[in-house]
């Protein structure tokens, strides 16, 4: 195992966070995502054509580009047919997700395993909240009815408060990626660095935004953007507080945030299916198989759906003093 070195694992724990610069491969680990991504954008960008949604495919263009141009015509952000995740209410039997063999192997890659085993130790279970994130250009965004921008830029929040109290002791570390450069025009993430030595702090529920912590509450002043280039990778404590920056450039931002907890610990949606990534103690138990992960997910999406799920994962109360 190579890892993180004892330096890097102490700054962590001190910051809440730590930037490795070019710890992925560019060409081995981030261009066979990036060709899976493009097969899924021309079977969409194809099956809106034949439904006439939209007037042309936009195969001429580059991925953000004919991305953008799918989106503004059809009206609609479409993230949810690029994510690894189901969403977090109104599940149907056909809501789109993508879990493809090449985005299987990222959540198994050995350099991101050893770094977490660093953190955490050698007994690793991928956690099910996990993301790629495809925002648009502000410029260039589609709004809600309400005039609202879908997908702009993050509030502040820490992942700890994304999910069920019953994961608030679960050790899980964040893994943060571009699969292209992520400089500060494009909406990079920003951290407060120390505030996870605060606790969990009380979030507001904010309608499709998720929930959010009050500006009240944040240490602005002291807020460090973190412009990233392809290939580094930002690990973030379940309890740092951080955001995103909006996306003030003509390309859309695109990264992964995935994440990982010791292996019998809450994963804070066990709704949703997780898997063993690695395990010393028991090598048999780690899954291998892409396809029984993607099964995992289908077979998830159709229990949920047949069950409903209104209130899934909401655990913050907009009465509450500081979100008035």
């Amino acid at each position: 195992m190579s890892g993180l070195s004892p330096a890097q694992v102490e700054q962590f724990n001190r910051e809440g966070y730590l930037v490795v610069r070019g710890y992925l491969d560019p060409v081995e680990d981030l261009d066979p995502v990036m060709a899976e991504y493009a097969g899924v954008l021309d079977r969409l960008a194809e099956d809106l054509f034949a439904k006439g949604v939209i007037k042309s495919t936009h195969a001429d263009k580059d991925f953000s580009e004919r991305l953008i141009h799918v989106c503004q015509e059809s009206g609609k952000v479409l993230a949810q047919h690029f994510d690894f995740s189901l969403p977090q209410k109104n599940i149907q039997a056909d809501t789109p997700i993508w879990t493809g063999p090449a985005v299987f192997n990222v959540l198994r890659n050995p350099r991101v395993l050893d770094a977490i085993e660093s953190l955490i130790g050698p007994e690793i279970y991928s956690n099910p909240v996990q993301h790629v994130r495809l925002k648009l250009p502000e410029s260039r965004g589609i709004a809600d009815e309400a005039g609202q921008l879908v997908q702009g830029a993050t509030p502040w929040h820490q992942d700890n408060g994304v999910v069920l109290p019953e994961a608030d002791e679960t050790d899980m570390i964040t893994v943060w990626s571009s699969l292209w450069d992520a400089p500060i025009e494009s909406g990079c993430l920003e951290v407060v660095p120390g505030s996870h030595h605060d606790g969990l702090v009380t979030h507001c529920p904010l309608g499709a935004a998720g929930a959010g912590i009050p500006l009240k509450l944040i240490k602005q002043a002291e807020a460090v953007p973190l412009p990233m280039k392809r290939g580094d990778v930002l690990f973030l404590h379940r309890r740092m507080c951080h955001a995103s920056l909006p996306n003030i450039s003509n390309r859309v931002r695109w990264s992964f945030d995935l994440r990982y907890n010791p292996i019998g610990q809450d994963t804070g949606r066990k709704a949703f299916p997780g898997f063993v990534a690695r395990s010393r103690a028991n090598p048999e138990s780690e899954l291998h198989d892409p396809d029984a992960w993607s099964a995992s997910w289908l077979e998830t999406r159709r229990r949920i759906a047949s069950e409903g799920n209104e209130t899934f994962f909401n655990r913050w109360d907009a009465k509450a003093e500081v979100c008035a």
